[in-house]
């Protein structure tokens, strides 16, 4: 395998300049699905890469359930600094796992206390709550719901109110907690991977401003409700669902939205520096898939001639 190994750990580093670069340059619904296809690609490569020094760092240890072959030196030298790397992935390993099920876990809690919190609601589209706390959010589910306060219709206009709803379906009929959920288990495989995450927050919430302001008929009216939501509240209680003013660059999505809206392309230009960091992240993630393959290769040939009969 040699240094092939090690290569999916860092290749998430060739992404970090699409992930600033996609958000002002590419249309928000190609760059939330460009960010989340590469950061998961990266992520699988980069727990299977710490799978691989796994076997290789367990069958060292005295005791283990692996066969004795493993162990043996032809098995060990197909990784550099076996005896490092190979018992540092077991720690590392057991990290990531525990924390990707952790957060798949904290998001399935949220999402069913969110739905009991609305059990005694009438069964509508749209859950209007007494609070005066201004907030709204899209719920995903079953029956997928989008709960707003009375605190934050009372604050918007009839026009503006309009463009609240339009933002929230798009949040649901797109399925933005699923992308939101695909780059937060990536970033916890991956610390490399938390640009592409805060990336891809923005551009959902962009994608669904664009999306709201083709429904409405006027980018003016959904940044009026995107900047006045964002003025009078603190973001929604659930952290981990996306809300109309939730924290973050509220003025960068006014701006843009005060701005032409974005050119629906699927690939930037080549000669734009957006374009080559594309290409670059493109490059990195094929590299890392690559690696991957061919390291899982390798080792099982390796296992598979070190195994007794």
């Amino acid at each position: 395998m040699g240094v092939f190994v090690f290569l999916p750990l860092v290749l998430p580093l060739t992404a970090w300049p699409v992930a600033r670069l996609a958000e002002h340059h590419l249309h928000p619904r190609a760059a939330t699905w460009l960010l989340t296809g590469v950061a998961t690609v990266l992520a699988v490569c980069s727990t299977l890469c710490l799978a691989l020094l796994m076997v290789v760092g367990t069958a060292q240890l005295p005791g283990n359930p692996l066969p004795d072959g493993w162990s043996d030196p032809e098995v060990r030298e197909a990784v550099p600094y076996d005896e490092i790397a190979g018992k540092a992935a077991i720690p590392a390993l057991i990290a990531v796992l525990a924390s990707c099920a952790r957060a798949a876990w904290r998001h399935q809690r949220v999402l069913r206390r969110a739905g009991q919190a609305l059990a005694g609601l009438p069964a509508t589209p749209v859950a209007v709550l007494p609070d005066e706390t201004p907030y709204a959010y899209a719920l995903p589910g079953k029956r997928d719901r989008i709960v707003v306060t009375t605190g934050l219709l009372a604050a918007l206009s009839a026009p503006e109110r309009r463009a609240l709803f339009a933002h929230e379906r798009v949040h649901l009929t797109a399925r933005h907690h699923r992308f939101l959920l695909a780059v937060q288990l990536a970033a916890r495989a991956n610390p490399f991977l938390r640009p592409l995450r805060s990336a891809v927050t923005y551009t959902a919430e962009r994608w669904a401003d664009e999306e709201a302001a083709v429904r409405v008929g006027s980018r003016r009216t959904v940044a009026r409700a995107v900047g006045k939501a964002a003025l009078v509240s603190r973001g929604t209680p659930i952290a981990t669902l996306a809300g109309f003013a939730a924290p973050g660059p509220v003025p960068r999505r006014v701006a843009a939205l005060l701005g032409p809206a974005p050119a629906a392309s699927l690939w930037p230009p080549a000669f734009t520096a957006v374009g080559a960091a594309a290409w670059g992240a493109a490059a990195g993630t094929t590299m890392s898939a690559l690696s991957s393959a061919n390291s899982a290769v390798t080792l099982f040939f390796i296992l598979e001639a070190a195994t007794p009969l």
